[in-house]
């Protein structure tokens, strides 16, 4: 039964962008690398200067996973309400052993989207996954309030060993 469904998809046109298709520009890679580095900033005011948070979006031509012009604060009114997005969430907690900074990969599919554009980003994924390396945490949303659910986050992070999020006690 799965294999007329895949045939279907395909008749449909809907394998014009698969992983291996999409290329991720040096801008994100860039991005990424000065994100991953921030545990080497020792002083508090390159600190501040950082990114907490980016989008990657694809391109309108659906050739190239983008840094999403002036998308670079996180927060859930810059997240598009019918369209899927990429980020990276430099999230900063601490375990009941330690303080950590850890980046995420988020995959933000709003049940919003359009089935099209949630078949390419899913698609193309791992082409940006496959550049950011050393990512161990990744979280899936597909409401605004898995976004904003602090705990989500933790959970993904650490569980219940996780007792603090930026800061602020879950």
């Amino acid at each position: 039964m799965k294999g007329p469904v895949f045939h279907l998809c395909v008749n449909e046109g809907f394998t014009s962008i698969q992983a291996s298709g999409v290329t991720v520009t040096d801008d994100v890679i860039a991005v990424f690398n000065d994100m991953k580095v921030r545990k080497a900033q020792a002083n508090e005011e390159d600190k501040k200067k950082r990114k907490k948070a980016v989008l990657f979006c694809i391109s309108p031509d659906k050739q190239n996973i983008i840094l999403e012009e002036g998308k670079e604060i996180l927060c859930g009114d810059m997240l598009p309400s019918d369209d899927c997005r990429y980020a990276l969430y430099d999230a900063t907690y601490e375990t009941k052993e330690t303080k950590k900074e850890d980046l995420v990969f988020i995959f933000w599919a709003p049940e919003t989207a359009s089935m099209k554009s949630k078949m390419i980003y899913a698609s193309s994924k791992e082409a940006i996954k496959k550049k950011f390396s050393g990512i161990k945490h990744e979280l899936q949303a597909n409401f605004l309030e898995e976004i904003k659910d602090r705990r989500t986050l933790a959970e993904k992070l650490g569980g219940s060993a996780v007792i603090t999020l930026e800061g602020s006690p879950l």
